[in-house]
């Protein structure tokens, strides 16, 4: 199964380095954002070009600049969304997959969802 293949719908999920890290490693269970969505199913993990927090970084003893970004890396499953609060949302994550090669998107990547090689999902 090509890389294409592997996610039917097309979606990405734009989410900064080193959280991707952390969700193709498996220690990332839950994507949070401030919005839910109905999203289900296996989706593109985008790699952001603006990193995450120092915090986070150092916890994989690592930084800016040493993992890859701004490109495709892998994908993972969302299988729920789960409301914490008040406008706070938990992505529930399953079977990442980490790609030996990673793809550039051919669409400009959005703050969250976007399709990076088009809506048809299999260009």
């Amino acid at each position: 199964m090509s890389k294409r293949q592997d996610v039917p719908s097309g979606r990405a999920i734009s989410i900064r380095q080193p959280y991707v890290e952390q969700i193709l490693r498996g220690t990332k269970k839950y994507e949070y954002r401030n919005m839910p969505t109905k999203i289900r199913g296996r989706v593109y993990l985008y790699a952001s070009k603006t990193p995450g927090s120092d915090e986070y970084w150092k916890k994989l003893k690592m930084e800016p600049g040493n993992l890859p970004s701004g490109v495709i890396v892998g994908s993972v499953e969302i299988v729920d969304c789960v409301e914490y609060g008040v406008r706070d949302y938990g992505y529930r994550l399953r079977n990442p997959k980490r790609y030996k090669k990673h793809i550039k998107p051919k669409q400009h990547p959005q703050p969250c969802w976007f399709f990076p090689f088009g809506k048809t999902g299999s260009n």
